[in-house]
């Protein structure tokens, strides 16, 4: 009896996105990592340890992201053609 291909999942046992996705995917993830640190930081600049410095850290998070996310898809077809014309193929 054959066995039935499987589909590849991810670690949370869902099926895996199709590769052309992977453009926006990078950036989704690469923003939120981006503008958590950042907005962390920021906010703990100005606000310092307090209460209610996680709730002003989230809404700043949040509006950092929805910038951040958008203009990254925008831009990220230059900085490909930028990197390219600095650094050398394999």
């Amino acid at each position: 009896m054959r066995a039935m291909p499987t589909t590849p999942t991810t670690f949370f046992g869902l099926p895996k996105l199709p590769a052309r996705y992977a453009s926006l995917v990078l950036p989704f993830f690469l923003t939120c990592v981006m503008t958590c640190v950042v907005s962390g930081i920021s906010t703990l600049r100005v606000a310092g340890f307090g209460p209610g410095v996680m709730t002003m850290w989230l809404l700043s998070w949040m509006i950092s992201w929805a910038i951040a996310y958008p203009t990254m898809l925008l831009v990220m077809p230059w900085v490909k053609k930028l990197v390219a014309a600095l650094v050398a193929s394999a």
